[in-house]
């Protein structure tokens, strides 16, 4: 049996290089959390960690609310889902997670607490009870799943996946690399001549869209739109230009986001009809992945959008991000003529597992099954490994990052967190050349490989020393 025994949020504050503008919000400092977990399974201690961002204005977007207000509402949910799992006892990993669930969204349909946030809490202690009962065993994620020691039961969740396993549907090897998809803000300079004299950095790294391109050889991009056409369509094509000068000879590929920028369903399809008939833009759409939740998450599921993708049949593959808030919102989205869905660790390892094996399924049967890999500008010494992990395990092969972006590498953390992944993770991270000499994420020709983190046992990321970090005991 597993039952938790003790729980630990380590807190700590970090600022951002520089502003990353997403939807309603722009961002320039959070907090971030460590949880260190300690379980019993099967009468053995084991030990786990997970980690994440503290985002506001992400699981909510509500433009009211004090992004203070939020971050206490994101502690209140870990806070909740800690509380719960102390409750839960069960034979396997993946039934403890379904009662856990279970308890969490309960609790959060008494409080009116939105399923995305409120599952949030739940995906941190997901990702340390699998980190523990990984480590415990001597597994990685992906060969975990593999073998299925987690117990994941695909059908409970997917009557279409009865019968069947992870293995029967998710890599046999996960990848050794990810192509870097890379984030462009809606504030972002493009080039160098953006920057304002105030705002330009002196630590040595990329700032601008071009100098990122050309410095780590990127060819996988991220755009954000927000539904303002004459600015969208300005940066757009002036990216165009950019790319074809920057990614010249490369394959190079883009996705748009939509930040729930539009809450008329009918007006994003007239918006992505003009950019796309425009000759400025032409060169861009042959390129294009896929377009990421356009919709306000109060229409993106809604009957309308069923209508709409059956008058717009030639619509470009469109997706869902912050809609794919609890385990029945792919299939409601499927059925709706949506392509795929996101995975993001914050969101739920087993619900992504599940969805990776659903989308399998339907790409083998020629029908649409996308899944993309997103990110919340995710940093080390834990959250980004294991988020990588998971990604390669399930297939993800092109996979938003830009904590390494808008974060100073590992610059905020102890020079023994510094040493730590540097030693167990060197080929994510490499150490700035010049100084001050702090580890960075190690993006070559567009790619970080990450063969260290689908070795090691547990979720990824080998437990960084937390001494001299704020702590309370949950």
């Amino acid at each position: 049996m597993i039952s938790l025994r003790a729980v630990k949020l380590h807190r700590t504050h970090l600022r951002l290089r520089m502003p990353f503008r997403y939807g309603i919000a722009t961002l320039t400092e959070l907090p971030h959390v460590i949880l260190a977990f300690t379980f019993e399974i099967d009468g053995r201690v084991a030990t786990g960690v997970a980690a994440d961002h503290l985002p506001p204005k992400w699981f909510t977007k509500d433009p009211v609310r004090a992004p203070k207000d939020e971050i206490e509402d994101m502690l209140e949910v870990i806070r909740a889902a800690v509380d719960h799992a102390f409750g839960v006892k069960a034979a396997t990993v993946f039934e403890f997670w379904r009662e856990l669930y279970a308890a969490q969204a309960v609790w959060a349909a008494e409080e009116k607490i939105a399923p995305l946030l409120a599952q949030f809490g739940t995906s941190l202690v997901e990702r340390g009870l699998i980190d523990a009962f990984g480590r415990m065993h001597g597994a990685g994620f992906a060969a975990g799943l593999r073998a299925n020691i987690f117990g994941v039961d695909l059908g409970t969740l997917w009557p279409e996946l009865v019968g069947s396993a992870p293995r029967d549907w998710l890599p046999a090897v996960p990848a050794e690399a990810i192509t870097v998809r890379h984030t462009v803000g809606l504030g972002d300079p493009l080039v160098d001549g953006d920057i304002p004299p105030e705002e330009r950095l002196n630590d040595r790294l990329p700032q601008a869209l071009d100098a990122c391109a050309r410095v780590y050889g990127l060819r996988h991009f991220k755009l954000k739109i927000n539904g303002e056409e004459p600015r969208d369509f300005e940066r757009l094509a002036r990216m165009a230009k950019i790319f074809a000068k920057e990614c010249a000879g490369t394959d190079w590929r883009f996705s748009l986001d939509g930040n729930e920028s539009f809450r008329e369903v009918g007006a994003f399809a007239d918006y992505a009809r003009r950019l796309m008939a425009a000759p400025e833009l032409k060169t861009l759409w042959p390129r294009l992945l896929f377009i990421e939740q356009p919709w306000h998450r109060e229409v993106a599921l809604s009957d309308a959008i069923g209508e709409l993708a059956r008058a717009w049949p030639d619509r470009p593959p469109i997706i869902i991000d912050e809609s794919d808030a609890e385990t029945g919102s792919l299939p409601a989205a499927l059925a709706l003529g949506y392509a795929g869905t996101s995975h993001k660790n914050c969101k739920g390892i087993f619900k992504g597992v599940a969805n990776a094996c659903r989308l399998a399924q339907r790409r083998a049967a020629g029908e649409p099954g996308m899944l993309s890999g997103e990110d919340l500008a995710n940093v080390g010494p834990v959250a980004v490994l294991q988020d990588l992990a998971v990604q390669a395990a399930l297939g993800v092969e092109s996979v938003e990052r830009n904590g390494h972006h808008y974060f100073a590498g590992l610059a905020a953390w102890p020079t023994a967190v510094q040493d730590h992944v540097l030693k167990h993770h060197g080929d994510v991270y490499c150490r700035a050349v010049v100084a001050p000499h702090w580890p960075r994420m190690d993006v070559r020709m567009g790619e970080v490989r990450i063969g260290s983190l689908t070795r090691t046992p547990g979720l990824g990321a080998v437990p960084p020393p937390l001494d001299g970090l704020a702590a309370e005991e949950l």
